[in-house]
């Protein structure tokens, strides 16, 4: 249901894009290029920019309440967590302690110290 909901999204807002593009504003728009000017002539030189903008506004409406549908709709099954929330129960968990014999002296722990520069 959730990839159903995503890709119904995606298709509206391509659809949406279209729309929008077509629509003459003040400067002219692509509705001009759009099919030589057809939609004026299928639709009457008013109605053309009405039916494209109450199609918009539709498509608008039913994006922005399909995006808040499809929150309730995400499976919630497994847990989720971030990054940030398993670093955070990692640095809760106590380390265990070493086992005797990985326990050494101090000394065997130690660097091993650097030569000493040649002072000639």
């Amino acid at each position: 249901m959730f990839i159903f909901l995503i890709i119904v999204i995606t298709l509206i807002a391509a659809i949406m894009v279209f729309l929008v593009l077509i629509q003459s504003g003040k400067g002219g728009g692509l509705a001009g290029i759009a099919a030589g000017g057809a939609t004026t002539q299928i639709l009457g030189a008013r109605q053309a920019p009405d039916v494209l903008e109450k199609a918009t506004w539709i498509l608008a409406a039913l994006f922005i309440s399909l995006c808040i549908l499809t929150n309730f709709v995400i499976d919630r099954g497994q847990q989720q967590r971030s990054i940030i929330q398993q670093g955070a129960q990692q640095q809760q968990q106590p380390l265990a302690p070493l086992p005797q014999d990985a326990q050494a002296t101090p000394d065997a722990q130690a660097a091993p110290q650097p030569p000493a520069p040649d002072q000639n």
